[in-house]
């Protein structure tokens, strides 16, 4: 059945103008966002059929590749996909906003939501003022940590910029095991190095898994 074969009133958007997105299920409220079906499937049947095999949460983690592989999504879908659980995460993320990073604990707080379902490594410097508040959070290298390839005036940039007084690092690894590499060590070290000629200090270095943590500050004070 094609969505013009639909009785009218029974159309998500026609429903959502009458009733209110609250009022749509799960696959009505996709439905709109894709707009469209496939020659064999309205939108509705696209999305109740995506929903029902891989579910919401699954397939807002699979990569854009993984999306343009389904059958009915190609690359326009997969990006509208993409996009819609992106802006769910920073609006989670916008729902708490963090004023103060005091320790390790509070890092991964901070990050896990973000960095939970990357399926790369992503190497994030935390910026923050002589009081540990917050000022930004920048995405400097995505991919495999490599310190011959880390670039510590990349990372001093955006701390320079933005008159930063301390920074934390963290990086995520999709294994879900924060355990520290020999590469992840020496990059820490290298980077804490540079900081003290810079006299922008280094707090700590927080390795995100999955539901657990490891942190260069914790590790060494020990």
């Amino acid at each position: 059945m094609k969505i013009k074969d639909i009785p009218k009133q029974n159309r998500p958007r026609e429903r959502f103008l009458k009733y209110g997105p609250e009022t749509l299920s799960d696959a009505e409220l996709f439905a709109i966002i894709l707009r469209t079906g496939t020659v064999n499937e309205n939108v509705v049947d696209v999305s109740n059929r995506l929903i029902k095999e891989y579910g919401l949460d699954k397939l807002f983690e699979c990569s854009l590749k993984e999306l343009e592989k389904i059958k009915g999504i190609g690359s326009s879908k997969a990006m509208q996909i993409l996009a819609m659980a992106e802006l769910g995460k920073r609006h989670k993320n916008s729902q708490k906003p963090v004023r103060f990073l005091s320790s390790a604990k509070k890092v991964f707080g901070f990050m896990y939501e973000k960095l939970k379902d990357e399926k790369q490594e992503n190497f994030i410097v935390i910026l923050l003022n002589n009081r540990n508040h917050f000022i930004e959070d920048v995405l400097i290298t995505k991919g495999v940590l490599d310190a011959s390839i880390i670039d510590s005036r990349e990372i001093f940039k955006p701390a320079i910029k933005n008159s930063a007084a301390r920074i934390i690092l963290v990086h995520n690894h999709p294994s879900g095991d924060p355990t520290p590499s020999e590469e992840d060590l020496k990059i820490t070290k290298k980077i804490v190095d540079v900081g003290e000629l810079l006299d922008i200090k280094v707090l700590d270095h927080v390795i995100i898994g999955k539901n657990k943590y490891w942190s260069w500050k914790e590790k060494t004070l020990k």
